[in-house]
């Protein structure tokens, strides 16, 4: 069954109103629905609804609420991956799967060996991965729609990290911790973070930074992965473990 998302003010005691352009043109031209059909909505916050569409337009779909129900599928653990930028078309890649997987905020990070550079056109970048986690979303039925933040230098990573209870530092060179060891030492925890370096990886002098600012260097297992494999493996195993 297809899901979409519409703003808490577009949800009426007994109706929802989607008028998202794309959703609308989707609905109609792409999917061919009907009146009479269900779908699912989300409002992106708290709760999802089973819908019986009533009326279709040019301009808007109506549906009769069916069932009101809190999130099924999303994770209680609210995880944000920092990931440093990739190279070429990596990062929608990156993107795409760790909203399947369950992040719910993907934060991208220029670092000392990031090779791509802001030249000015990063905002429209932004906006792409932002599509791609909506599209993910509906695709996985998502509660939300993760965000896809700002890009942050190094430093301005280093200062929101502190406000995680747990954040992780995948790094290749880790040779006595190893993930699961962290993992199945927490209890309780409901916000952390993952950080992921660039094709080149971190530099030492950034790894101690990162260290210093409470972060917990783990390594993923004896083989070395993408810098677009890293953070999709640790989203599975955090959530794995802490969500079982």
């Amino acid at each position: 069954m297809n899901r979409f998302f519409v703003e808490k003010s577009n949800i009426k005691d007994t109706t929802i109103v989607i008028s998202d352009r794309e959703d609308v043109r989707h609905i109609s031209k792409v999917l061919r629905l009907k009146t009479k059909e269900t779908i699912e909505i989300s409002d992106g916050e708290t709760y999802e609804y089973l819908a019986q569409i009533s009326d279709i337009s040019q301009d808007f779909v109506e549906a009769i609420i069916l069932e009101k129900n809190h999130f099924q599928r999303e994770p209680l653990l609210n995880i944000t991956l920092y990931q440093s930028v990739p190279k070429q078309s990596k990062m929608e890649t990156i993107v795409q799967k760790s909203v399947e997987l369950g992040a719910s905020n993907i934060i991208p990070v220029f670092t000392e060996r990031t090779i791509v550079q802001d030249k000015g056109n990063f905002n429209k970048k932004v906006e792409r991965w932002q599509k791609i986690s909506y599209g993910a979303s509906k695709q996985s039925k998502r509660g939300i729609v993760p965000k896809v933040g700002k890009p942050l230098s190094f430093d301005e990573m280093l200062q929101e990290i502190q406000d995680k209870e747990l954040v992780l530092l995948l790094y290749e060179d880790e040779k006595r911790t190893y993930m699961k060891e962290v993992l199945r030492k927490q209890n309780g925890i409901k916000k952390m973070a993952i950080i992921v370096g660039p094709e080149g990886g971190f530099s030492e002098e950034e790894v101690v930074k990162i260290i210093d600012h409470g972060a917990v260097s783990v390594s993923l297992g004896k083989t070395i992965l993408r810098t677009e494999t890293a953070g999709e493996a640790a989203l599975a195993m955090v959530l794995y473990e802490l969500e079982g």
